[in-house]
């Protein structure tokens, strides 16, 4: 009897992707259509791009084969979590480094737009107002990136030619190709220094609210905050409360919640740049998420280890 192909689970929205493996079964599931095939037949599940992870783990419960999901984003929280209720293991991988020239070009973006001032120039435009304003400069400032992982390193190629001083901060000390970089544990020294803080760690239980009311409080006065990470990095009403009172600016790719709801007071808050969780989405995305999808499923046929492990 010849056996049955394992069978594996692609995100719909990939139409075009081709050269994948012989000796599996393939079905695709956009996330809001009837299941494409049995669950419990999945032994390797890719999850359709959506943000609602209850749309991703809604098939889990009943994957009882599952061997391997592959992530289409860098961070994995909560799909971590969804798999940790599981019984029997798991391999779980991320998207690491796909996303990270995207995302750190909007990073430059946002740290460019928010610093000059293009949010208030965008409103006077929208008043049809002429309206000089002196605003600040990115040369020669101190950038601290947290999180210092594909998108940091990125970044840090974009700051290059701006002359900043840039400081690396992990969750432990180590060294890199460009110099030092700092435990996680100095922040509260390394924040009180920084014209811009730029936050690109993974959601961790260590991470969550790691900028919290006390933390904020040490950064200068005037300094920029960057989010590009997780939302619940940051202490929304922290962050709230240094923005009305004028002494921080923020630029915000992620937010908690996010999406962030209509009337959310982040939304009015002062010097508050938001764009709704789109760093990494540009036409070069997709060329790199197939290519890892390809790379995966062709190792995972032939029996070999996986990328990008972030769990069993």
């Amino acid at each position: 009897m010849t056996p049955t192909p394992r069978q594996v689970w692609l995100p719909a929205q990939f139409t075009r992707l081709d050269g994948l493996p012989a000796g599996l079964r393939y079905a695709r599931w956009d996330g809001s259509s009837p299941f494409p095939s049995d669950p419990a037949e999945v032994e390797f599940y890719v999850p359709p791009l959506v943000q609602d992870i209850a749309t991703i783990g809604s098939p889990l419960p009943r994957m009882t084969r599952l061997k391997a999901v592959q992530a289409l984003s860098s961070g994995t929280d909560e799909l971590r979590a969804e798999l940790q209720r599981l019984p029997g293991h798991v391999t779980l991988c991320n998207a690491r480094g796909v996303h990270a020239r995207s995302t750190a070009e909007l990073a430059l973006a946002l740290i460019l737009a928010s610093l000059r001032g293009l949010p208030e120039f965008g409103r006077a435009q929208d008043l049809g107002l002429w309206k000089p304003q002196v605003f600040q400069s990115l040369y020669e400032r101190s950038v601290l990136l947290v999180g210092y992982g594909a998108v940091g390193s990125a970044l840090e190629d974009l700051l290059g030619p701006f002359d900043c001083t840039v400081t690396r901060v992990a969750r432990v000390d180590r060294d890199s190709p460009r110099g030092q970089v700092h435990a996680v544990s100095r922040l509260p020294s390394l924040v009180a220094t920084a014209d811009v803080v730029v936050l690109a760690t993974p959601l961790t239980p260590a991470t969550r609210h790691l900028f919290d009311a006390d933390l904020l409080a040490r950064m200068k006065d005037g300094a920029l905050l960057v989010n590009l990470s997780r939302g619940a990095v940051v202490d929304t009403t922290a962050l709230l409360r240094e923005a009305h009172d004028g002494r921080l600016l923020a630029a915000l790719d992620v937010t908690e919640p996010d999406p962030l709801p209509a009337g959310h007071p982040l939304w009015a808050a002062p010097g508050v740049l938001i764009t709704p969780h789109v760093g990494a989405f540009t036409p070069s995305l997709w060329r790199g998420l197939e290519e890892l999808i390809r790379r995966q499923l062709t190792r995972y046929a032939a029996g070999e280890e996986l990328d990008n492990v972030v769990s069993r």
